[in-house]
């Protein structure tokens, strides 16, 4: 599968610093100081429908990530998936008559355009679940033929009780866990499992489902958990550096995965930060496909909605923040955005190194994008104020908003 094209980063003077983020494993900031090369897994689309606002947010979160990292001369290793079979893209695929192959090949193509457009950085692999099926099926037997793994009526599950590091992710008492793991595609009622927790591994083939030769586990697909472990050790290997994704992500999904790993390997963590961006509403709820209150990015472009701005509004909340899309929301990004670009269009202004500075001082801090905007508006009404004599800083300002905001002037 292939991800979109790049757009270009404009180098800066200097160089950045390296970043302080929050982890939700230990509750607190954490410096990360990667190698020469920054290693990060972003938990990709489920493509049964179009990129809403939230997926928007979270994607534009890892983005900075990439950004700063960038900015400290580092290369960044980014790789992203996509559940391209999983019961929602299967079910929408029924109610709607179509073969859930060519769904989710058409969302996922929506989606490609959609961050083209708001300028994320791609990843530099982007793999489809299907395409992982051939690494999936010998990790499953391996947890299986090591004790960690159990057959159920065909299916198989991991036994979350062979990883003693269980539950460091999230911090949640068993009780959080099973109301969680009811809501979020697990199945903690099921009898004979031998703990309610325990995550499916590889479901046999159902009938009038897609299946896949599972070798001696049988027909069947895999579990979601161990898509995203398949595809990362495969690529990045353990301790990477940031496992990226929403906070509702946090709970079950990397949760069970880093257990995955940790019984695979032997080694902890499969991560050296969980970070999680914030949930993004609509009419006091949180956006989700399955309560239908979404705002597509596309369709916003469609309506002549300029990325830029989408990617302002998104970046005037701070990235762990739980906040409302509001039309509000939009037309300050929108007024924004003309502001800034007047400014920089005139031929000198305020000197623009301290602005830079103070942008990577925001961001290096837990990605405090609100912060980083306050200080290119201050620069911006001083040139509206007063000008300046830097014939340089218009255009200093201008890669700077654009290497480490995203957003092009």
């Amino acid at each position: 599968m292939h991800a979109w094209p790049a757009s270009e980063v404009p180098a800066l003077p200097g160089q950045g610093r390296d970043l302080r983020i929050h982890d939700t494993a230990t509750g607190g900031l954490v410096t990360l100081d990667p190698g020469p090369v920054a290693r990060i897994y972003v938990c990709g689309i489920t493509p049964y429908d179009a990129t809403h606002i939230g997926h928007a947010a979270t994607y534009n979160a890892f983005d900075l990530v990439q950004r700063v990292w960038l900015d400290t001369k580092r290369q960044v290793h980014y790789v992203q998936n996509v559940t391209d079979v999983d019961d929602p893209l299967l079910e929408r695929a029924q109610r709607d008559g179509i073969d859930w192959a060519a769904l989710a090949e058409q969302e996922t193509a929506l989606f490609r355009e959609d961050m083209t457009a708001l300028r994320m950085l791609p990843p530099r692999q982007y793999i489809g679940a299907v395409e992982a099926i051939p690494g999936i099926v010998p990790l499953v037997e391996r947890l299986r033929d090591m004790g960690a793994a159990y057959e159920l009526e065909g299916d198989v599950y991991f036994s979350v009780e062979s990883d003693p590091h269980f539950g460091k992710v999230s911090g949640l008492d068993a009780a959080a866990m099973r109301l969680l793991s009811a809501e979020r595609g697990g199945d903690p009622d099921r009898p004979g499992k031998k703990n309610p927790l325990d995550p499916m591994l590889w479901m046999a083939a159902r009938e009038g489902e897609p299946s896949w030769d599972g070798g001696s586990l049988g027909r069947g697909r895999p579990g979601w958990h161990i898509e995203c472990v398949a595809i990362a050790l495969d690529h990045l290997g353990m301790g990477f550096d940031i496992q990226g994704g929403g906070s509702d992500l946090a709970f079950p999904h990397h949760e069970m995965g880093a257990s995955h790993a940790q019984a695979l390997t032997g080694e902890f963590p499969m991560a050296k930060a969980y970070v999680h961006a914030g949930m993004v509403a609509l009419d006091g709820e949180k956006m989700s496909k399955s309560k239908g209150n979404l705002v597509f990015v596309s369709r916003l472009r469609r309506d002549g909605v300029d990325p830029a701005a989408i990617r302002l509004a998104l970046l005037s909340h701070h990235y762990r923040a739980d906040w409302e899309w509001t039309d509000q929301v939009l037309q300050d990004a929108v007024t924004r955005l003309g502001r800034w670009r007047a400014a920089v269009s005139r031929p000198d202004g305020p000197p623009a190194e301290a602005l830079v500075e103070e942008i990577r001082e925001a961001l290096t801090n837990d990605l405090d994008a609100p912060a980083a905007l306050t200080a290119v508006d201050r620069w911006t009404a001083q040139q509206e104020q007063h000008g300046g004599t830097d014939e340089g800083a218009p255009g200093v300002v201008s890669r700077a908003v654009d290497a480490l905001l995203g957003v092009a002037l």
